[in-house]
């Protein structure tokens, strides 16, 4: 690596890392002083509150990363490019595309560090912070859900009219068992509760209608215990849960919930497919951060630096549309979460081919 390189990478590392610091920082204060009376009133001890932000730094710090890369880039470019260091390089025979090179080590290296901390590791720090919110911040559903139908294998399915998750005890309890379009068994029960002991589910004023051909046998009882492929945290409230998951745990859940042909499946699809487009984002945004602030221009860096935080604001808005459209089920995830991507993509590549450089 030439001197140069060095000299670009280094600037190029420690401004994102302070830009971070700063950013973060500024919605770290914003956040303490919304949640203040939240804390206060939720009983929240002071270790506990520094618990949850010592998880809740490294998430935001992530999140944005692709964002503070780019402000990064923009303000590190236009800098050089005040001083006249970007003339003196192109003067020495350094071509523009070999200056980009130290910046896309620079993003490569953000890119990955950054899609292993989303992929497998801040998820697990995730997990108690997720807690923290649902216990001390409201962040959980009503505890009783209504109109649940579900899918537990590929022939089965389950209705319940309400499942409470504080007694798990469900009522109105329906399960079919299908072969085709034909109905092959169906049990029913008032009510179903779970055994911690025995590990398996108690039915209780039950009736199971069973159809062979034209035959059809009835038998119906008190109780019985019986063995489904669900489990009471099935039931659990979903708040952010995909934030806790690794890209492992995040495939096996979706799979689950294909099965089981649920309608939230979207959610945690756009989840997955974010994961993996973010590290795109930060090497698209690097390109561009150095296409638009390259220049010398006569009012100094802060007409650059302004451009940056509109394309910042562009690739947000874009990015929030995509998702909300995925969510909705109206759109490919993966196309959806894609989207901002390959629009600042394509405008990258026509700056790069069109304006004087």
């Amino acid at each position: 690596m030439k001197l140069l390189d060095k000299y670009i990478l280094k600037r190029f590392l420690s401004s994102f890392v302070f830009t971070v610091l700063i950013i973060v920082l500024v919605i770290l204060v914003i956040d303490i002083t919304e949640k203040t009376d939240d804390f206060s009133e939720s009983g929240a001890t002071t270790m506990q509150i520094i618990g949850y932000y010592a998880n809740w730094i490294p998430w935001m710090a992530n999140f944005i990363t692709p964002l503070t890369t780019f402000i990064a880039t923009v303000f590190v470019t236009a800098q050089l490019a005040g001083r006249s260091e970007i003339i003196a390089i192109l003067s020495s025979g350094v071509s523009f595309r070999r200056m980009l090179v130290p910046y896309m080590i620079g993003a490569t290296l953000i890119a990955i560090s950054s899609f292993v901390l989303n992929g497998w590791i801040i998820p697990n720090s995730n997990k108690p912070r997720i807690q923290f919110e649902m216990e001390y911040l409201g962040k959980q559903d009503n505890q009783n859900h209504s109109n649940i139908h579900m899918q537990i294998a590929p022939d089965t399915y389950l209705y319940l009219r309400t499942y409470n998750n504080q007694s798990n005890v469900g009522y109105n309890f329906t399960l079919e068992r299908m072969e085709g379009t034909e109905l092959k068994e169906k049990i029913s029960a008032n009510r179903i509760s779970w055994d911690d002991e025995d590990r398996n589910w108690k039915l209780v004023t039950w009736k199971q209608h069973t159809l062979d051909s034209l035959r059809e046998s009835i038998r119906e009882g008190r109780e019985m215990d019986t063995v489904l492929n669900i489990f009471p945290e099935d039931f659990d409230n979903e708040y952010r849960s995909y934030d806790g998951m690794t890209l492992k745990e995040l495939n096996d859940h979706i799979d689950k919930l294909k099965l089981r042909g649920a309608s939230n499946i979207m959610i945690y699809e756009v989840e997955k497919y974010t994961r993996f487009t973010s590290p795109f984002a930060v090497l698209i945004l690097t390109f561009m951060g150095v296409i638009v602030s390259s220049r010398k221009t006569r009012g100094g860096a802060g007409f650059q630096i302004a451009l940056g935080f509109l394309l910042s604001f562009l690739f947000i808005l874009f990015f929030i549309i995509g998702k909300s459209i995925a969510e909705a089920g109206n759109t490919n995830p993966a196309l959806a979460v894609w989207y901002p991507n390959i629009i600042f993509g394509t405008i990258s590549l026509l700056m790069y081919k069109y304006v004087p450089r």
